[in-house]
């Protein structure tokens, strides 16, 4: 009984897998229904203004049935550079011809700042510095080369490094579509979010400090992170120091309430503290800022909220206003990374490196921990890796001590030391190549910046400036405390 059981039990079985076999077969042959959606079914949020077929943006075809033929002419990246003009242009021509010139796609101010410090000609912008093939031969090529591979990191011609919120899309997609690990949230296209700033922004660059975030220092012992990894550890490459947000965000403002289209594309001048908190009177500031009996409202771009803008009413505005700039008294801290090191290695001993590990560089991160064959780093601008690669260490990274100085127009300013770069290059030996060891610019590298760090002025804000204008006008006296 038992082995007629058996047997009849491996007929079933047989019988199951024979049945499973041919729904497989069957199913594998039968074609797909026409339409992109018959395959990308997840493709999910698309918005109104962009409720149109894929093919619209995608080309390729939407008939189809199979998958080559569907994909045939299909443009995988309709928002990047190379295609943005004739996709995206389609609908939106003003903007993408405004765009093209724009400071965020050239660079051209970044690019030139490092280039002229180093005593090089300047250039149009990012797309024209040149590519050198090989070991840099001299301090041009060895500049171009940081700027290609380690600097110039984040612009719209790249997705952006291998961290979770800093991959992104390129073209209109790197400020409009949202991203996390690099894949696509949603195809709704939105305004842009903090969000999207801050995959650009980061980094102890101006954004990141808006949002109260400055990175730790590199070394292995002095990174103590002080939250769980929930979502992400490293959202940004380096753990965050959680300090101060500045005011504006506190009020639940983001970055495109003061920083408009107009203004990021060039056509409109940056907007000031004054613009909004001390006006002329004819004048509103900004498309998304009222008058109403007197008083300005700015109403939130992203979550419809109104703010009343208090004006300044402390007569130090009006005692030291046009000497000192408004940042000196309300920054409440602001980033003050001094001798910033890049070494370009052809040596594949890490070694000295290994506390060093973590370089808000996946690349370099990679090398240091083992993971890659040899030294290698991708070129920004064309994505193709090449050998060499760039690691950073800095002699001093604090944000307590503002630098206050005086800029070249009188005016009292804050500084940091944003050119404060020294530049080196050993071969695969560990050799100084050509003389290439501590290439320094022109001066200190220091640079007036304002910190997006607003508070309130502090008991002892003259403190910050007095000496300062003590040495501009020595007859000049501290005002009587009332």
């Amino acid at each position: 009984m038992k082995a007629i059981f058996l047997l009849l039990a491996g007929l079933l079985i047989c019988c199951l897998a024979a049945c499973s076999k041919e729904d497989t077969t069957r199913t594998s042959n039968s074609a797909h229904p026409p339409g992109c959606r018959s395959c990308h079914a997840d493709v999910r949020h698309v918005d109104s203004s962009h409720n149109v077929a894929c093919t619209a943006c995608h080309q390729g075809d939407n008939s189809a049935r199979e998958k080559t033929l569907a994909h045939t002419g299909m443009t995988a990246q309709p928002a990047a550079p190379a295609n943005m003009a004739k996709v995206c242009g389609t609908c939106h021509a003003q903007q993408v011809e405004t765009c093209a010139e724009a400071k965020h796609f050239t660079l051209q101010k970044e690019v030139n700042l490092i280039r002229r410090h180093f005593g090089l000609e300047p250039l149009a912008g990012l797309t024209t510095i040149p590519e050198h093939s090989g070991p840099p031969k001299n301090k041009e090529q060895l500049v171009d080369d940081v700027l290609r591979r380690r600097c110039l990191r984040c612009h719209v011609y790249t997705s952006g490094d291998k961290y979770p919120y800093v991959q992104r899309g390129t073209g209109c997609a790197a400020c409009h579509l949202r991203k996390t690990e690099g894949k696509l949230e949603s195809h709704a296209f939105i305004i842009p979010s903090e969000r999207q700033c801050l995959s650009c922004h980061y980094g102890n660059y101006v954004g990141s400090d808006f949002a109260g975030m400055y990175e730790h220092d590199y070394g292995r012992d002095f990174r103590s992170p002080q939250a769980t990894p929930r979502p992400f550890l490293r959202p940004y490459g380096v753990e965050q120091h959680d300090l101060v947000q500045d005011i504006h965000r506190q009020r639940g403002l983001t970055c495109i309430d003061c920083h408009s289209g107009a203004e990021l594309s060039g056509k409109q001048a940056a907007i000031t503290c004054v613009n909004c908190h001390n006006p002329k009177s004819s004048t509103v500031p900004l498309k998304n800022v009222r008058s109403e009996n007197g008083q300005l409202i700015l109403t939130g771009r992203q979550d419809g909220k109104e703010h009343p803008i208090p004006l300044l009413k402390h007569p130090a505005h009006a005692q030291y206003g046009d000497k000192v700039a408004c940042q000196v008294c309300h920054a409440q801290w602001s980033f003050n990374d001094q001798s910033t090191h890049l070494l370009l290695s052809y040596s594949d001993d890490t070694e000295l490196w290994e506390s060093l590990a973590v370089q808000s560089s996946s690349e370099a991160e990679s090398f240091l921990n083992g993971d890659e064959d040899g030294p290698v780093m991708s070129d920004a601008l064309t994505g193709k890796s090449k050998p060499g690669i760039w690691l950073q260490g800095y002699n001093l990274r604090r944000w307590e001590n503002m630098l206050i100085r005086q800029d070249k127009d009188g005016v009292i300013k804050v500084f940091r030391p944003i050119l404060d770069l020294h530049l080196s290059a050993v071969d695969e030996n560990g050799a100084i190549i050509a003389n290439l060891d501590n290439i320094v610019g022109n001066d200190d590298g220091l640079l007036p910046y304002t910190p997006h760090t607003t508070g309130p002025a502090g008991l002892f804000y003259e403190q910050r400036f007095l000496h300062l204008l003590k040495e501009q006008d020595p007859s000049y006296t501290e005002p009587v405390q009332q």
